[in-house]
Formats: structure tokens, sequence, C-alpha cells
């Protein structure tokens, strides 16, 4: 067991345990019926009070700290309460036993509940109700998705009662065991006078004012999690190559954190939108289904994939969001979320997102929210592109309505290579799917570009492939498409032939060359069979490549620690464009060999090394290390793997790169560990050395030359304990070392 490594960067911090939502199906329970005068009363189990302005003052502490991780809104209980050793029996006159347990949890807002062991045979029906005629189920052997377990969503108010209804003919086959009880010391459920909808900032949208029009489809993906019982977390049905309805649902991973991990029991709870933009009034809580299973999570980018038990049913209307996987800097971006675990809210930011980091994992830094903000509460929560297609999701940050500043998004094109498996490898960008819509008679739509790669090397020679469907339910004869490299000229043309309803049309382009840089490959689609789009959202797509001519080889190797999964890596430009990204990787002990090839054009970079936990890839959990080597093997970047979150190694190559001068091997750096005091030595170097120094987070902290390398020293004693890297550079000579002060 890993003691020490336990993640808890901000947005992790509250605390957390199972409950999970369910499918009912109606009817009315023995004890709101006319059979309530057959029945012995049911016992009362009577549970602790909860200290409300204790945990309202820890929970204003985490949010004042700028965590945006599970909204906490609850006290778990736990509990053993089960058929055999709780609760009253009763027998009705047709044979039928009722078995009731009633749970009190002292001014409670609400109350709901985890069944550790859930086992209905066909005919039994499970109720929940409270003293007001509040009621829930019945809840069968569907409601669980096939699964053992089942945790059962809030019920207003301070007391419940649970009734078990068994036919005779299945008698004894029940199994039911409630393990924990929630109190909620919030209300999250829009019905208390002194909480008010829209409790969250006043900076909020509604989902169903104006701002939302554009965003239906989105919206109607979103729902609002119960996690572990006690918090709150967002996340969003997420479409795949298919586009069969699998319901796949994206979060972040630190929502599985902290006892959290069993999502089998998570309520999913859809729908939870005012009706009216202003003012906001309540909407449905009882939109749910049943809990999950965990695919696949990582805090390399903070995410996590599930697939729900039992797919939301047709009349909740919702949606499977699209994605785009390319690592593109989008235009603008979309956030649709549960702040403060309120009813649904829209928040936009109209400015580009830029590359950024938390706690280790690559992220989408939003500078500010310029219309919304989100809240603990939020985490989890989708990033929207400008073309409606999932970007990443909410991993922390401090906006707010009186600070709407630096939110992060851990990045869905770094997440992508683990999420493949599910979601499939058919394109990186989708669009969404409706299981609900009607075609649009006449649909034509850019599925995606092929044919180009992400980057090419000592050649510019692309040869376009436009992949077109026809979305719609006609036969389509005849479309126009156009297509154009970095915004210059367009060049447009007509395709004929017969594409039947859901068949896609190849079009190859003729092969063109493009320049020494970055590019993009625009293409579109319009005009089926001369008339105009039913649906023109769907009608463009793009592609970004780089073009290294000439170009110069590179390879990265790493070797990892035992926690692959928290491991990623980055070359960028010295501008901070992106060219190239790895990780996260699997967790081995012994840690496991990575990295690979790659081509570079002329010119300076920075190699970024990245941990989510912020220990570094060694030594304590294996002896992790990286390297950057040109195509001779000449070393550019030689790191130890001893850093916190992150450090940057800058690197030339190409007609602006370092001969080598001697062997890196013959560099010495001690005492290191140290005091500070340094002796740098490497034989047979001359000339003067400038030496750089940077700490854990890449920040220059000192500069300084030596008359040479060939002995010199560096006295870095006024600086504080830490890793720091040494960027040496004699002109023609450059390394990177890390050195750890320690007194």
């Amino acid at each position: 067991m890993r003691f020490l490594k336990t993640v808890l960067p901000v947005a992790m911090l509250f605390l957390l345990s199972p409950a999970q939502a369910q499918i009912s199906f109606g009817g009315t329970p023995a004890g709101l019926g006319v059979e309530a005068r057959e029945l012995q009363a049911p016992p009362v189990i009577e549970l602790p009070p909860v200290d409300r302005d204790a945990m309202m003052t820890e929970d204003a502490q985490r949010m004042a700290d700028g965590v945006k991780g599970p909204f906490r809104f609850g006290v778990n209980r736990a509990v053993d309460l089960g058929l055999d050793n709780s609760g009253t029996w009763s027998t009705l006159a047709d044979g039928t036993r009722i078995w009731r347990v009633a749970i009190h949890c002292p001014e409670a807002f609400s109350i709901n509940f985890e069944f550790g062991e859930y086992v209905v045979p066909e005919g039994a029906k499970v109720f929940v109700y409270n003293s007001e005629g509040g009621q829930l189920g019945a809840f069968t052997a569907a409601s669980s998705g096939g699964k053992h377990t089942m945790g059962v969503t809030q019920l207003a108010g301070d007391n419940i009662t649970v009734e078990y209804e068994e036919p005779a003919a299945v008698a004894g086959q029940g199994q039911l065991r409630i393990t924990q009880v929630t109190h909620a010391y919030r209300n999250i459920m829009g019905n208390d006078p002194e909480r008010a909808l829209g409790d969250s900032g006043p900076c909020n949208n509604n989902v169903i004012c104006p701002e939302g029009d554009d965003w239906r489809d989105e919206i109607a993906a979103v729902a609002m999690i119960t996690v572990g019982g006690s918090g709150i977390c967002t996340g969003t049905l997420i479409n795949n190559c298919a586009s069969d309805g699998t319901p796949y649902f994206l979060t972040a991973n630190h929502c599985t954190s902290n006892g959290s991990s069993n999502v089998g029991n998570w309520v999913f709870r859809f729908k939870w939108e005012s009706p009216t933009c202003t003012p906001t009034t309540n909407g449905p809580t009882t939109k749910t289904v049943s809990g999950a299973q965990l695919l696949v999570n990582s805090g390399g980018s903070d995410v996590a994939l599930l697939q729900l038990n039992t797919a939301p049913p047709a009349n909740y209307n919702v949606y499977y969001t699209g994605w785009n996987a390319t690592g593109d800097i989008p235009e603008n971006q979309t956030c649709i979320h549960h702040p403060q675990g309120d009813i649904k809210k829209i928040s936009f930011d109209n400015d580009p997102a830029e590359y950024g980091t938390m706690s280790g994992a690559p992220c989408w830094h939003i500078l500010g929210w310029d219309d919304g903000t989100t809240e603990p509460g939020s985490s989890g929560s989708c990033l929207l592109d400008q073309d409606h297609r999932i970007i990443g999701q909410l991993f922390g940050g401090s906006a707010s309505c009186g600070n709407n500043v630096d939110d992060f998004f851990g990045r869905f094109d770094v997440s992508y290579p683990l999420l493949q498996p599910w979601l499939g490898s058919c394109a990186t960008a989708i669009d969404g799917y409706d299981p609900n819509s009607i075609p649009s008679a006449l649909d034509v739509r850019m599925v995606n570009i092929t044919g180009i790669a992400s980057n090419y090397c000592n050649t510019g020679v692309v040869e376009p492939v436009l992949n077109v469907k026809n979305n719609g339910s006609d036969v389509i004869t005849q479309f126009t498409y156009s297509y154009d490299l970095d915004g210059g000229a367009a060049t447009t043309a007509a395709w004929t032939g017969t594409l039947a309803p859901g068949e896609i049309q190849s079009i190859a382009l003729d092969a063109t060359t493009a320049l020494n840089g970055s590019h993009v490959f625009h293409a579109s689609c319009s005009e089926p069979n001369g008339q105009a789009d039913g649906n023109p959202v769907n009608n463009s797509s793009q592609r970004n490549f780089t073009v290294a001519d000439p170009g110069y080889p590179v390879t990265v190797a790493i070797t990892t620690d035992n926690y692959g999964s928290e491991t990623t890596w980055s070359i960028e430009e010295q501008g901070g464009a992106v060219l190239y990204t790895g990780g996260p990787y699997q967790d081995t002990n012994g840690g496991t060999s990575e990295g690979g090839s790659f081509c570079l054009a002329s010119g300076c970079y920075n190699f970024k090394m990245m941990d989510a936990y912020g220990d570094g890839i060694c030594c304590q959990y294996g002896n992790g290390s990286f390297r950057v080597l040109d195509g001779n093997g000449a070393v550019l970047v030689d790191g130890t793997g001893i850093f916190s979150t992150s450090i940057t190694s800058p690197f030339c190559i190409g007609s602006t790169g370092i001969n080598q001068e001697g062997s890196i091997a013959d560099l010495q750096i001690y005492p290191n560990p140290g005091t500070g005091a340094l002796e740098i030595s490497m034989p047979g170097t001359s000339g003067e050395a400038s030496i750089r120094v940077r700490d854990a987070l890449g920040r220059e902290v000192n500069a300084t030359k030596v008359p040479s390398i060939s002995r010199a020293r560096l006295d870095l004693g006024f600086l504080p304990n830490g890793t720091y890297s040494l960027d040496i550079n004699t002109g023609h000579f450059h390394a990177v070392r890390q050195v750890i002060i320690m007194r």
C-alpha cells in the first residue's frame, strides 16, 4: 500500500463516501396504503446530530483556499441495518412479507444511504418514504443495473422509512443491508426557503437563460453526481466512435479519491435545471440512473472515465457530447456545471485558453471567465471548445464571482490515449450523438480529415483525404466541398454520385506542400443536393500539423518510477507552443522504459517533465530518470528525475545546436545533495561558461559565468532547500543537471 503518497492536491480535500442513483418503477408502498394498519410500527434508528456550524466553517475555509473539489453537503454515518438484525417483519393476508426500518437524522435537510447488500428477487420491491409524503421507488432488481450494491438518492427531511416487500413465492430470497447513511447539513434539494436556489455565486447563469440557447444538446449531457454519499461533483455523458449510446461518462479523477472510488454507488442526477431564467425555481430531482463502473482514471490529467450501469431512459432526453483530442488551442471555452451543488449553470470564456499545469497535470488554463464562474461542486465538469466538443474536465483553481480568474481543466488530448480503448480511434475529434434525434432530410457532415500526420520530418508534402458523411435521411447525389491551407485561397469543388444515409464518402485531394513551421488545413462541405443543409454546425473540420524541413531527429528516453500514471512530458517551442507530449503511463513496480523518436526543425526548445503527485520520478518510489538525445546519440537533456511537480530543461538542435566538446558523462557536480557549495568539473573543456539556475517551477533564480568548467566553483548557499537545475552552456557544450540543496 502507498501510505506516503496519498494524492491531495487543491481540488481533492473534501470528505467523501459512497451513494448511488437508481431508476424507480413507481407504485405505492404498503406503509402508505390500505395495508398500513396491518403492519407493525418500525423501530426508529436514532443517529447522532451534526454540528452544522463547525462543518460550514470548515467548508468556508476550503472555499477560501480555492478548492473546487467535491462540494461537501453531508456527513456519513456507518451503520449495519439488515433484514436479519434490524426492523420489523409483518405478513399480509396474501402471504406477502413486509420489512420496515425507520431512520432519524436530527435536523437533516435530507437523507441518502447505501445498500451494501442489494439482492431483490423477481416480484420484490423496495420503497423509501418520509412523514411528509415524499417517496422513492419502487426499486427492483433492474434498478441496480445488475449489481448487488446500490445507493439511494436524497429524500428531503430528517426521517425516512425503508420498506421491503417480498411475495410469498420468493420468501427468504432477498438480501438487503444498509451500510451507510448520509446526514445532509446543506440543502441540495432546492426546497428550503433559507437556502434559495441560486445559492451559488450570483454571476452564474441558469442554463435555461438565453445564454444557453446554443448549448441545449451539451446541457442535456451534464449530470450532478453524489460521490461518496456526502460530496457533489459534475460530469458529462460522452460519445464514442460508434455513436451507439454506450453510457460513457467523463469526470475528474479527484472525484474518485478519499473513499469515493466505489463508483458503483454514485448518484447521477440529470436534468436538475431551473425551468425559468429568473427567478430561479426548482426542477426535478428524481431523474437518476444506477451506479457505474470505473473504466480508467489517472492523476496525470485528472481524468476518470466511467460507464453507467444503465443508460438513461429515453424520457430523460440526454445527449452524448463529442470531443477533441488534438490539443489545439481553442478559440473560446464553455463550461456546464453544478456549482456548490446548485441547480445547473453555464459559464463562458471568450478568450483562448492557455497551456498550464496544476499539481503537475497538463491543463487548460482559463485566465478569467467572462460570464459566469466555477465553484466547489463544479469539479469534473466538461470544458467545451467553439465546436461544442469536450477538451477537458475541471481540476481546480481559484475562480469565483468575486475573483474570477485562474481555473484549470485536465486536458482531454493528454487523457485520450488512456480513454481510446473505449471511445475508439476513428478520429482525433468527433461530434456528439443524440439518441432521440430525428435526422434532417438533408445533412452533409465533414466527419474528419485524414492523410495528414501531426508532424512531418524533411518533407512538407501532405495528401489530405476528406471524409464526408450523409448524416440525413435522404439519399444525397451531390454536395459542394472546399478546403484551404492556413486561411489562404480556398479551393472549391463539387462531388456527385450516390451517398446513402449513414454512408461516408472519402475524397482524396491533390498533394500539397507546406513550408517549415506550424499549419492548419481546413475543409468544409455544404449544399447537399444543391439545397440548404439541415444541420450546418457539423459542416467543417480542420487538422493542425507541423513541418520540420530540414528536420533533426531527437529521442526522448524516460524511465518511470513505480507510478507511471503520474508521469507526463512535453517538448515545447520557447514561445510555449506544445509540439509533442507523452504519458501518462502504467503503474509498474520497477518502472518502465518509455519515450520515442521525434523530429524538430532547427532551433531551441524546452523539454518539460511533470509529475502529478509532486515528488518527481525518483527516488522513494523507483529510480526514474529522463534524457533527450540527438540523432548522433549526443545527450541534449540529462535529468535524474529529482524534482517536484515539474522541471523545464532547455535544449537546442540543428544549425543553432551545440556541438559536443568531450563527453557529457565526464561532467561532474558535487557534493550533490549538498549545502549549496558546488564543485563543477569537466576535464578537457576550455572557455568561459554561463550557468543559469532554475528552481523546481522553472523560474530563473541565479545566473553567472565562470572562466571554465574544466574546474569551477559555484556557491548557491543563499538558496533555500530544494531541487534546482543548472543550465550550463559554453557555446560548444550544453547540459542541464539537477542538484539538491539540503542542510
